[in-house]
This record gives structure tokens, sequence and C-alpha cells, in this order.
């Protein structure tokens, strides 16, 4: 497999060996930034638009200006798609707080696009994921920004759990992972939590689905119904929906890929190959 060759600073193409924001940018002395990801399938951007609807609000909610409009911004993605060749890969987009001289105020932002080959995982071969509550609130969760500092401190606690990845959950209800939405299946719903989360794009794409005999919503969910789900899956940019058979040590269901899981990844990937034309 190729390995990416260039990357886009503020609209110019450069080698990813000289790529380089100086020491003074606001991501590196206070962590001042946002971003989008998305996954890029025989030279498709899947579902661009509503990443670059979350990269521009996101943007405007850290009072960041974009130098390029979505037109100039598309043409700049398809530009280091077409220098890198890699047709099956993930996009990701970073606005930074730009250089500051005092360390603290935001001036002129950085534009940031990286390009890596990226896969999707045949979801006949999906391992269900074990996961770990932790009681945690993300600071503006509506909002893609560069933060990961309590998920990245946690990884020696998801580890010793023997865990995939961790839950958080808050004043006794359930939030999202840090890369991905949360789900679970009852009798007759399909649910994800509604409040203090990143809307992610997958996820949005769940809740306009129709299963049969179900209602897919998104609503409070209590940490005291994990125990009578009778699926989970979470979803992502990277995953389409992944099964979860396991959280805090206890099984979900049968422990294996339930069929409402399997059923809407398979929609997702109906979704995804239904953009035949060029989408930039």
């Amino acid at each position: 497999m190729n390995n990416p060759k260039y990357v886009s600073i503020n609209n110019e193409i450069v080698p990813e060996a000289q790529a380089k924001i100086g020491v003074s940018d606001l991501s590196i002395q206070r962590g001042y930034g946002i971003f989008d990801f998305l996954k890029v399938i025989n030279n498709r951007p899947i579902f661009i638009d509503d990443h670059l609807n979350r990269f521009y609000r996101s943007a405007a909610e850290m009072y960041l200006d974009v130098d390029l409009d979505r037109p100039a911004l598309k043409q700049a993605i398809r530009r280091l798609m077409e220098m890198n060749d890699l047709p099956d890969s993930a996009i990701k987009i970073i606005l930074t707080g730009g250089y500051s001289e005092d360390g603290y105020t935001m001036v002129k932002p950085n534009l940031i696009i990286t390009q890596v080959p990226f896969t999707m995982e045949d979801p006949a071969n999906q391992k269900g994921l074990r996961l770990v509550t932790y009681d945690h609130q993300r600071q503006l969760p509506a909002i893609k920004t560069i933060d990961y500092l309590a998920a990245i401190r946690l990884k020696p606690f998801i580890k010793n759990s023997n865990a995939d990845d961790v839950l958080y959950y808050s004043n006794n209800f359930i939030g999202e992972c840090p890369r991905a939405n949360f789900f679970i299946v009852t009798e007759n719903e399909i649910a994800t939590p509604k409040d203090n989360i990143l809307s992610g794009i997958v996820r949005s794409k769940v809740l306009k689905l129709t299963i049969d005999g179900y209602r897919i919503i998104e609503r409070n969910i209590a940490l005291s119904e994990l125990e009578h789900a009778k699926e989970a899956f979470i979803t992502s940019s990277t995953k389409n929906a992944w099964p979860v058979i396991c959280i805090d040590g206890k099984q979900i269901g049968d422990g294996k890929t339930g069929k409402i899981t399997g059923l809407i990844n398979e929609k997702l990937t109906e979704l995804m190959f239904e953009q035949e034309q060029a989408l930039i």
C-alpha cells in the first residue's frame, strides 16, 4: 500500500516530510483547535457535505475563521487526493488557533489537511467490543475539538479493565465513547443518547433508517438500562456500526453481533455505495 506523500497547509501542498507548523500555534500552546475526519472509498469522500457542515459549524462555535469557503476547501481536498493517489484512505481537516504572540489570543488560524491509508474492515470479521464505563463529561461536547485529554489519559485504565474502549457517563446517564456514538437495542427500540454528545455523521444516518418493528430515537439513556439491553453498538466513520458485546465485564445479549446491529451495518454500507458519482 502506498504511503501518503503530501500534506496541505494553508492551501499549499507540501511534502509530508517537510510539513510543519510553528510552536507558537495555539494548538500547541493551549490545545485550541477543531478538526473533522472522513473516509474515502475508491476515491469517493463519503458523506463529505455532512462532514463539512460540522466542520464549519465547529469553527464558528470556536470563533475560528476558515480562510477557504466550501468550494475552495473541497478543491483543496481534491488536490491533495490527486497528489497522494490513495483511493482508500482517511482525510483529516484541522483548524488551529494560529500563531499567537502571547500564547493565549486567537489569531489567523492554520488549516491543515492530511491523508492516510485506510480500509474499512469487513463486517464479517467484526470482533465485538468490550467497553468500560467512566464518569466524565467532555467540555463543549457538540464541537469536534482536538481535545482528547481524558481519552488518552484513560488508556491505561482501559487496558487494566480488559476493555477496548471507554464509555462516558455523567449523572447516571450514558454519553458517548471518545471517538464514537453509542446505541442500545431493546425489545422495540434502537436508542442513542440525546444530550451532551457529539452528533456523529454515521449516528445521523442511523437515526434516519427504517427498521421494521423498531423505533429509532435519541433520548436520555440511564446507566441502569445497559443490563437490560438486547444489543449494543457504536457508530463512527471508521467502523460504521460496530457491535458491543460486554460492558463493565457484563455480557450484552448473547455476547455476539446482534441481528439488528448487522442489519444496520448492511444499510449503512448501502448508503455509502449509493454515492457512485464523484462527490467533489
